[in-house]
């Protein structure tokens, strides 16, 4: 990358004002709420044990992630059948599929009167219990192997065709291959993988909330919202939320230094081609793997559709009206989160030094240790001289969803703008073309693509969510999956699957119309 600087000086300012916007959304919040703290309390028993569930359950849910997600994209990698795109595109879904509607897919899968307590009736066992630690584990499972599947699959892939021709003429079988090529992969690209789920698990709020089952199964976040909800003890939220940042930043730290190259060298770019995989015992064995996982991840958003396609022309008023909310919620939080990363991508890759952007692009990644309850509250605690908290309940969430899904949009754009620059810059230098022409005539239009990908991912994530409208929101202001929860625990079952298939409809069509609407007749 040439380290020069282009003179874009809007660039410059805007980043600088989203930099200082994340920072407000960060640390700013969690020391508005400090402040308002009358004292900080010490951590009781209570709080302990959610610190110890908190991190257990991050290693039970990462864990088991990791290993199964291993063999599924062992299978992925070294076959080749009809519709394995579509099978590797379908392992991506879990991750915009919106939280509340996957766990009331596995509670009629795996729930007391699911389809697997149903069989297990049949030979005269007892029902399954899905509440509690398991629970927790089984729904971050679900939503973490598709995650841990992609990544892994890519250092896979990564592996030049070469070095498994050379093992082809050097003889060697199944396990000469997993000792010399495979585990050296694996031991480069898992510690990582394991951190991210790790981090994201120990922020989950809406699968413990769901699913938590009473105090012996509550994490840190969900000990944060019962400060606020139902104790308003501000000193023990902010308390707790210092923690849990503190956490996430080590895991972060971890997780950078933990990464590794593989070391397997450059190759010619051919298509690999596996002679290590005729065996009939290893053909069953990946096509078992694929079963499973299908089965696993495609059963519970099958039963949503059953279930909720009969009760989606009967749903009430208050349904549709939650689901308009959430839509014009998700617009904002997307249109906020492109600007956002896209200003901060732009000013690190302007300034040019390594160091020096690494910093710039660090601000986005904040909001991954932050308590989205926390940035939530502290914006109540700075505007509530002004407004009412519940009528700032939308505008606030949007902005909030933005901060959390700004990581994602901001790796998806930040390479793409480093190869631009890298292609094209020196020729733009040459032509005289900066500030908004530059922006207009070379950025946007070759950016589409990753443009319309963040944009989608952040509205699917954003539709979703259920997070700080949780705290705030009064009837008239609720969002579809705040609206979708009320049913599910007013035991309206029927309306909530109706209320799931609506909200998951949703949140793919949006992902679907941006992501589609980047590649649209995108010839650059």
């Amino acid at each position: 990358m040439a380290k020069r600087l282009v003179p874009i000086k809007p660039v410059y300012g805007l980043g600088a004002v989203s930099a200082a916007l994340i920072l407000l959304l960060t640390l700013g919040t969690l020391a508005a709420v400090v402040t308002r703290a009358e004292g900080v309390s010490a951590l009781r028993p209570a709080d302990w044990a959610a610190l110890r569930f908190t991190l257990w359950q991050a290693f039970l849910s990462a864990s088991l992630s990791v290993l199964l997600a291993v063999p599924v994209a062992r299978a992925l990698a070294r076959r080749q059948f009809f519709g394995r795109s579509a099978l590797v595109t379908l392992l991506g879904a879990p991750f915009i599929l919106p939280v509340i509607v996957a766990v009331l897919g596995l509670l009629a899968v795996f729930g007391r009167s699911g389809i697997l307590s149903t069989m297990l009736g049949w030979v005269g066992l007892p029902p399954v219990h899905i509440y509690g630690l398991h629970g927790v584990v089984l729904a971050h499972v679900f939503f973490n192997i598709p995650l841990a599947t992609r990544l892994i699959l890519q250092g896979w892939l990564a592996i030049p065709a070469e070095r498994f021709r050379l093992a082809a003429s050097l003889g060697f079988d199944n396990a000469d291959i997993q000792r010399v090529l495979e585990w050296p992969m694996l031991r480069a690209v898992v510690p990582g993988i394991f951190m991210v789920i790790f981090l994201l698990c120990m922020t989950s709020f809406a699968v413990v909330l769901a699913l938590g089952g009473g105090p012996k199964a509550t994490t840190l976040e969900l000990a944060i919202y019962q400060a606020f909800r139902f104790d308003f003890d501000l000193g023990k939220a902010a308390l707790l939320a210092v923690i849990q940042f503190g956490l996430c930043a080590v895991v972060a730290v971890i997780a950078w230094r933990v990464a590794t190259p593989a070391g397997m060298g450059a190759g010619l770019d051919r298509t690999v081609e596996r002679w290590d995989t005729s065996n009939p015992v290893l053909r069953a064995q990946d096509f078992t793997v694929l079963v499973f996982a299908k089965l696993f991840l495609l059963t519970p958003l099958v039963v949503i559709f059953l279930k909720g396609a009969g009760a989606v022309w009967t749903l009430p008023d208050v349904v549709w009206w939650s689901a308009f909310r959430s839509v014009l919620v998700a617009l904002g939080s997307a249109a906020l989160a492109i600007s956002l990363a896209l200003s901060l991508a732009l000013l690190a890759v302007k300034l040019g030094q390594k160091r020096t952007a690494g910093f710039v692009e660090g601000f986005g990644y904040l909001t991954i240790a932050a308590s989205p309850l926390v940035v939530g509250t502290g914006l109540f605690i700075m505007i509530f001289p002004f407004a009412r908290p519940s009528d700032l309940a939308l505008p606030v969430t949007a902005i909030v969803n933005a901060a959390m899904s700004l990581p994602f949009a901001l790796r998806a754009l930040s390479p793409a703008l480093r190869d631009i620059e890298n292609d094209f810059g020196r020729l733009a230098d040459s032509l005289g073309l900066s500030g908004w022409s530059r922006m207009r005539l070379l950025i946007l239009p070759r950016m589409r693509r990753p443009l319309g990908f963040a944009a989608g991912l952040a509205a699917a994530l954003s539709m979703g969510d259920l997070g700080v409208i949780a705290l705030f929101a009064d009837p008239e202001s609720a969002t579809l999956p705040l609206q979708m929860f009320r049913l599910m625990t007013a035991y309206r079952m029927g309306d909530a699957a109706g209320a799931a298939l609506v909200l998951l409809a949703l949140s793919l069509c949006l992902f679907w119309v941006f992501d589609r609407g980047g590649r649209v007749d995108a010839d650059t």
